[in-house]
């Protein structure tokens, strides 16, 4: 988390907060307090995007072929296991969206707020930076504030920060700090104060998180880039197998035609129709069971992606308050060796041994 260095306390009266007139001017200036999504998916985006997969493509294809062949029993069947494969994908993406679409409630749905030198009860996404605020134990904090009077206030930053243990919060003193300030969407445990909003919607802490997950590249993971391969794969060997067939026939004198379409009629039979079923059903079911763990995955090709990993490496954030941490066990060519001693001394240098 940042620490605010630049800071500026507007001239307002805590008793009166700021008047109607002037929210509405900031209002225009800064927006609404929320977070923006900047590319919502749809659902027919979602349903489109099963169809984005080169196996796919040459079942379409394939499809295509079989129709202008004549033959619709094989083309009615290949569509068929098309569809159903979007349709698990969609069922299972469209849903874990609507779950994350959940998490926007971690944000406060009202605040207390001093307007006119009233004290009223307000949507959160109303706020505007210079609103004074009341905050208590139980609340959700709605936007990045500033604390300027109180007393025994202590934020859960967990959601933010992974620190599970609540920080205790003093009073703003002439230097704004990551100590005299609370961070929307994160909940007030005890103690009772008023706090001027500094930062709303998309500048606050929780808004840059929001920010950075939408600039996240969707990259192939490792299974979707051995399909696509595959993929090739099939298309190259059709291709050469209609060659063959086609030019051994003429050669011994077919039909030209009518060898041709022998030879696609080989190249689709040689295409697997239901791997991409048998693919997609494995993963919903990997799905499914991450969700009985409350894990929620939004690309079904992302729990295979975890099923490759073989070493998870992470940290316990209640250990790092020291900002000190300490080796217990090194990994060295498949050999552990265990590390003893702890913590630095008086120098800065690494004291253990082993």
């Amino acid at each position: 988390m940042r620490v605010i260095n630049s800071y500026t306390e507007d001239k307002i009266d805590v008793n009166m907060g700021l008047s109607l007139r002037e929210v509405k001017r900031r209002l225009d200036k800064y927006g609404y307090n929320e977070l923006v999504k900047r590319k919502k998916i749809s659902p027919i985006g979602i349903l489109l995007s099963q169809f984005n997969d080169f196996i796919t493509w040459i079942l379409i294809v394939a499809t295509a072929i079989s129709a202008f062949m004549g033959e619709k029993a094989d083309a009615i069947t290949i569509i068929i296991i098309v569809i159903i494969n979007a349709l698990l994908g969609f069922f299972q993406e469209f849903k874990t969206e609507k779950s994350l679409e959940a998490l926007k409630e971690l944000t406060a749905p009202t605040a207390k707020v001093i307007r006119d030198g009233k004290l009223m009860i307000i949507k959160a996404r109303e706020l505007v930076v210079g609103d004074i605020i009341e905050i208590e134990a139980g609340d959700r904090v709605p936007a990045d504030c500033i604390i300027i009077s109180g007393d025994g206030i202590f934020s859960d930053e967990s959601i933010l920060t992974g620190e599970s243990v609540p920080v205790e919060k003093r009073l703003f003193s002439g230097k704004a700090s990551n100590i005299n300030t609370v961070y929307m969407g994160c909940s007030i445990t005890s103690g009772r104060g008023r706090c001027r909003v500094y930062a709303t919607g998309m500048d606050t802490e929780m808004g840059k998180i929001a920010d950075m997950l939408q600039e996240i590249d969707n990259k192939q993971t490792p299974l979707q880039q051995k399909l696509d391969h595959l993929g090739k794969l099939l298309v190259y060997g059709c291709i050469i197998i209609c060659a063959i067939v086609t030019i051994t026939g003429i050669l011994r004198g077919e039909n030209a035609y009518r060898m041709f379409l022998v030879g696609v009629s080989l190249a689709v039979a040689a295409i697997p129709e239901g791997l991409p079923a048998i693919v997609t059903v494995s993963l919903a079911t990997g799905v499914q069971r991450m969700m009985k763990k409350n894990a929620l995955v939004r690309k079904l090709p992302a729990v295979e992606t975890l099923g490759c990993t073989n070493v998870i490496c992470s940290d316990k954030t209640g250990t790092l308050t020291q900002n000190i941490m300490t080796v217990k066990q090194l990994y060295i060519r498949d050999n552990y060796l265990e590390v003893s001693g702890y913590g630095y001394d008086l120098t800065g240098n690494i004291t253990f041994q082993g």
